[in-house]
C-alpha cells in the first residue's frame, strides 16, 4: 500500500492561477495536485491537496495528518509568518515537513523573510513557481524511502 503525503495549502491560495499572476504565474492548484501525484507514483506515494483560508482548519488538518501521513509538504502562504500556533501543530507532527513557497519570498516584503514554519521544516523550497510542489515531492520521495 502507498504511503501518503499531505500537501496543504494556507490561505489565498485557492485563488492559485487569478490572483497576481505576475508573481504567482497561471498554475491552479488543481494543476498542482496533477503533478504531484505523477511524482508521486514515481516514488510509490499517494498524495492528498488540502486548503484552508482558516488558521484553526489548518492546524486541524496538521493534527490529522499525524494519523495518515508519512509526510507533510506546506505553503503556509500568509500564516508563515505569523503562526505560533502552526508551528506547535507541525512540532507534533513525527514525519518529515517540506515548506514550499511559490514566490521567493526573500525578494518580496521584508516581513515576508520571517517563517515561523522554518523553524520546524525539514527543507524549504521558495522562487521555482508550482514546480516547488514537485520538487519537494522528489524530496519527499527520498526522505520517505
Amino acid at each position: 500500500m502507498a504511503r501518503l503525503i499531505t500537501i496543504l495549502n494556507g490561505p489565498n491560495l485557492n485563488l492559485l492561477g487569478v490572483r497576481e499572476p505576475g508573481i504567482y504565474g497561471h498554475d491552479t492548484l488543481d494543476d498542482v495536485a496533477a503533478a504531484c501525484a505523477a511524482v508521486g507514483r514515481e516514488f510509490g506515494l499517494e498524495t492528498e491537496l488540502r486548503q484552508t483560508n482558516h488558521e484553526g482548519e489548518l492546524v486541524e488538518m496538521v493534527h490529522a495528518a499525524r494519523e495518515t501521513s508519512a509526510g507533510i509538504i506546506i505553503n503556509p502562504a500568509a500564516f508563515t509568518h505569523t503562526s505560533i500556533a502552526l508551528l506547535d501543530a507541525l512540532n507534533a507532527f513525527e514525519g518529515p515537513v517540506l515548506e514550499v513557497h511559490v514566490s521567493n519570498v526573500h525578494k518580496r516584503e521584508r516581513f515576508r523573510r520571517h517563517s515561523y514554519v522554518s523553524l520546524r521544516a525539514d527543507g524549504v523550497i521558495a522562487g521555482f513557481g508550482v514546480e516547488g510542489y514537485a520538487l519537494a515531492m522528489r524530496r519527499m520521495g527520498t526522505l520517505c524511502a
